[in-house]
């Protein structure tokens, strides 16, 4: 499956970019994170907990981070283990324009699911993914793109 999607965010390039390398905002922002540790400047693990339908499941998995190219984007890829649900897999490039005063955030995500999750229906686990991408980058943006907070 195949999701695309754009969010405006009202900072700069390069602070938009650092937030998606930083790991403490990554955790926050995706939906069901329960754990994610860094191994490496490119490696993660993480631990999720989703619904999809009447499947719920925790997944643990691995996050890759290549096509780096500051402040412009890079491409992350992930594969995760839900036990008897099954598993998910996949990828999102993301691409960083600048478009007066704001960024333009820009993602094109491909992703596999196999298993128990996958007999729930194809319509159903697009429209999900559809909605996590929307959390994750909804809330990314509203955390990144705040103003700064004054000081007392």
């Amino acid at each position: 499956m195949e999701i695309k999607g754009e969010y405006r965010i009202a900072a700069p390039r390069e602070k938009v970019f650092a937030a998606l390398n930083d790991q403490e905002i990554l955790k926050a922002c995706i939906p069901g994170c329960e754990s994610l540790d860094k191994l490496s400047d490119t490696e993660m693990t993480a631990k999720v907990r989703l619904r999809i339908g009447p499947v719920s499941a925790a997944f643990g998995g691995k996050v890759t981070l290549s096509d780096i190219d500051p402040p412009n984007g890079y491409k992350i890829s992930g594969e995760g283990q839900g036990g008897v649900a099954g598993f998910a897999k996949g990828g999102a490039v993301v691409r960083l324009t600048d478009d007066g005063g704001v960024t333009v955030l820009a993602y094109d995500v491909d992703a596999q699911v196999g298993g128990k999750i996958a007999q729930v229906g194809a319509r159903l686990i697009t429209g999900t993914a559809k909605k996590l991408a929307d959390q994750f980058f909804g809330k990314f943006a509203g955390m990144v793109g705040a103003p700064p907070a004054e000081s007392a």
